[in-house]
């Protein structure tokens, strides 16, 4: 019985202890797969998101290039339309200047109430270019601030895509060492939950031999005792019959 009862106890012991222990590896494994499977989908996210940012830098990048391009096109169109009109002016005024002593050295023996001023279409045709030398000038201002806000603004841009790549890229960098980790404890996890199931089956396998001599079924152990004497008096008797003399007891 002093062996059974020590027995029993020990096995009983083992067997609640690694149960809790397969248990607990099996709730550490369900976080572990969970972990990592938040890790993967984290890091694509982040990869989706920087592969994005990069798109956008490089489409930002032609469009103010292309923008560039054209400011610069329409600001040196109008640096020489105004180098010609200046031009211009400066030719029609010397015309009308000389086309105006021409005519009043003809005119000047006449009399004349009012002073000569020249022809009256050379004004207007004066104040028209002046009037287109002016939009040009204009149109080179406007142009050279909408190029000067497009650049601010592109460079504003560039900073903060730079910055929020850099984040990315380390953010997913730690998640990526994060989850080679966890993939490492995981399969240590797994390795652990299978040898110490192994030690469990062991435990459970041995209670099984157990049973049958060790574990109540319904018999108390004096009753066991009495049958085994019983069983080993009737053999005596049947052995004393058998040579005919007593049989000494066992």
């Amino acid at each position: 019985k002093g062996w059974c009862d020590s027995e029993l106890a020990t096995n009983e012991q083992t067997r609640r202890e690694k149960t809790k222990a397969v248990e607990a590896l099996h709730a550490e494994i369900d976080s572990l797969e969970a972990s990592v499977a938040k890790l993967n989908e984290d890091s694509a996210a982040l990869s989706k998101a920087v592969a994005e940012l990069n798109a956008a830098v490089e489409q930002a990048t032609r469009l103010r290039q292309a923008e560039k391009a054209k400011n610069q096109q329409v600001t040196d169109d109008a640096k020489a339309a105004q180098t010609a009109v200046t031009q211009a002016l400066a030719v029609l005024k010397n015309f009308y200047a000389k086309a105006g002593e021409a005519t009043a050295l003809l005119q000047a023996p006449r009399t004349f109430s009012k002073p000569y001023k020249g022809q009256d279409m050379s004004g207007g045709v004066i104040k028209m270019l002046e009037v287109v030398t002016s939009d040009f000038a204009k149109l080179e201002a406007s142009t050279k601030a909408a190029e000067a806000a497009a650049q601010s603004e592109y460079d504003k841009f560039m900073t903060d895509s730079k910055m929020n790549a850099a984040s990315k890229a380390k953010d997913l960098e730690h998640k990526t060492s994060k989850r080679q980790n966890q993939l490492q404890a995981l399969t240590q996890k797994k390795d652990d939950v299978e040898g110490t199931q192994k030690e469990l089956d062991a435990a459970l396998t041995y209670f099984d031999k157990l049973k049958p001599s060790c574990v109540d079924s319904g018999v108390t152990y004096e009753q066991r005792v009495a049958r085994r004497n019983a069983e080993i008096k009737s053999l005596q008797d049947a052995l004393r019959i058998l040579i005919g003399q007593d049989v000494p007891g066992i």
